[in-house]
């Protein structure tokens, strides 16, 4: 039986790796890839036959756990596995409440990440051996478990809508973006205060900011 697996990472030395550990564990294996968000939308909605997701956190056009929300959100029956060179143990309880399967470090060799692999196309979860007990013991926020459950209960195209709502566009602009009329993007708007349990535009935007994440990589 086929596996297919979508590659969402932006290094190509990295998605050269995890081709070759797929490549180890399963016999039957069609891989694709994209280098940033919007590629691996677009992949995603063309091919409704993928299995597993394997997601960088901080590629571009993702903001976080935003990314990971959004998939999650739109393609429920995708598992996703984030790949992130960001290890804090904080960072990998979150994306663990917002429906990933895995958690996959950056710096895992490849023995340790074939088994990762495995571990995750056989249903289980994986977390990094060395990093366990310190995920274990980081306890989520209950806000933070509120959120998760609550993006969680957004249709497809209020996530869209909320996205655009954070990035600061207005009724007309989402409409026009998303070929709708300006009185179903209100809709929506009531809809996701509703759901996010606020009250106007702003709050609505500054719970969806709160799945963004620091990129170690920028820091000095």
């Amino acid at each position: 039986m086929t596996t297919r697996v979508l590659i969402a990472d932006d290094h190509p030395l990295f998605r050269t790796a995890l081709v070759q550990a797929l490549s180890g564990c399963l016999d039957d294996a069609d891989i694709l890839q994209a280098r940033d968000l919007p590629e691996a939308w677009q992949t995603l909605e063309s091919r409704e036959d993928i299995d597993l997701v394997l997601l960088d956190l901080h590629m571009p056009g993702n903001q976080g756990l935003a990314g990971l929300a959004s998939i999650r959100c739109n393609f429920p029956a995708v598992a996703v596995v984030v790949v992130s060179a960001n290890e804090d143990p904080r960072v990998i309880r979150r994306a663990l409440d917002h429906g990933a399967a895995g958690f996959i470090p950056k710096s895992t060799g490849l023995d340790e990440l074939t088994e990762a692999l495995n571990t995750v196309l056989d249903c289980r979860e994986w977390v990094p051996p060395r990093l366990a007990r310190a995920v274990a013991d980081t306890a989520s926020s209950d806000d933070d478990r509120e959120l998760a459950g609550r993006i969680a209960a957004l249709t497809p195209q209020q996530f869209r809508v909320l996205a655009m709502v954070a990035d600061g566009r207005l009724n007309k602009q989402i409409a026009d973006e998303l070929g709708i009329q300006e009185r179903t993007v209100k809709a929506h708007m009531s809809e996701i205060f509703n759901k996010l349990d606020v009250r106007n535009r702003t709050q609505a935007g500054v719970a969806f900011r709160r799945l963004e994440l620091v990129d170690p990589a920028t820091r000095l």
